[in-house]
């Protein structure tokens, strides 16, 4: 059988006929082969990479949209503790104001009370005094009087009547 595989005829491209043949023959399983067999793999292997990779994409976005809701809420909570922080702030401004509002409104009633204390016994204290005067004025002038007049002014009535005359008198 040898002489089978001989080609008959002219070489192609210096390759016999048969070995041509054999040769493309070959190529042809090997590549059904492949296609029926590896390919199918490479396919799988390839959709699972392709899978994997949009896969961590997927991932890194969603880390990233987590990630920047966090940061939005974080920004909010500042915002929030800020404004709180303020209200806080006016808040005791205005318990400072009203507490000093309060203790000069005190001050003020207090030297106020301690003015008409001050005034009313003065008052008292010049009445007494202008009474002691008037006492002591009288019995002067009821000396001076009975010195002056001649007679004693010994009786009681009478000497008040002068007395209350004499600074009725002084008065106007």
């Amino acid at each position: 059988m040898p002489h089978l595989l001989e080609a008959t005829g002219p070489a192609v491209l210096g390759l016999p006929w048969g070995e041509l043949v054999i040769g493309i023959v070959c190529f042809a399983i090997l590549v059904f082969v492949l296609q029926k067999f590896a390919w199918p793999m490479f396919e799988k292997a390839y959709a699972a990479r392709t899978e994997a990779i949009e896969g961590g994409i997927a991932k890194a976005e969603q880390a990233q949209a987590d990630a920047a809701a966090a940061l939005e809420r974080y920004n909010q909570q500042l915002a929030g503790a800020r404004e709180e922080a303020a209200k806080i702030r006016e808040e005791a401004r205005v318990q400072a104001q009203s507490i000093h509002d309060d203790l000069v409104a005190k001050a003020r009633a207090e030297t106020e009370r301690i003015a008409a204390a001050g005034q009313a016994q003065l008052d008292a204290q010049r009445a007494q005094i202008v009474a002691e005067l008037r006492g002591d004025l009288g019995r002067t002038a009821v000396e001076l009087a009975g010195k002056i007049v001649g007679e004693s002014l010994e009786d009681e009535a009478r000497q008040r009547r002068t007395v209350d005359r004499f600074l009725a008198e002084l008065e106007s």
